[in-house]
């Protein structure tokens, strides 16, 4: 099999463009939300689990702290969380949904019904190939993880 190299024969270029052809189906719906994609993360993260601390929200996502702290303010304006100072450590920020982030969680549905509709696949070709793109990327973090077999 002969390579040659373009943008179309580079793995990486292929999960970008996807990744911002998802984001441009996503918009239109997200604006109408009332919020961004990163902040439909923050939500998801918050959706999986309720009250959580700016950390843990930042681990989830694969974020930085400083990252994910205006996000979470930009939500708490818009209604959708609450920020709150843990009760024994005054430096820990917890995030709580509000009723109207809790009512988002089934507005947003609407995200994959429009992904799924417009990739024009079957649900279960879109199930394998999430299945196989967070393979690959835990693959690759574990990979950085694993300590350096080079000698120091």
């Amino acid at each position: 099999m002969d390579y040659e190299p373009s943008l179309d024969n580079l793995l990486c270029f292929a999960l970008y463009s996807a990744s911002m052809a998802i984001n441009r189906t996503y918009k239109p719906l997200l604006d109408s939300l009332g919020i961004t994609y990163p902040q439909y993360l923050v939500l998801n993260a918050l959706w999986e689990q309720d009250e959580r601390s700016i950390g843990a929200i930042a681990d989830r996502l694969g974020l930085d702290p400083s990252t994910v702290t205006p996000l979470v303010k930009r939500l708490e304006a818009g209604g959708f969380v609450a920020r709150t100072r843990h009760k024994s450590d005054e430096r820990r920020v917890l995030v709580t949904l509000t009723a109207q982030g809790k009512d988002l969680e089934t507005s947003s549905r609407c995200l994959g019904v429009a992904l799924l509709e417009k990739s024009g696949m079957e649900p279960m070709e879109l199930v394998n190939l999430d299945r196989d793109v967070r393979r690959l990327r835990d693959a690759l973090v574990a990979g950085d993880e694993a300590p350096s077999k080079q000698g120091t």
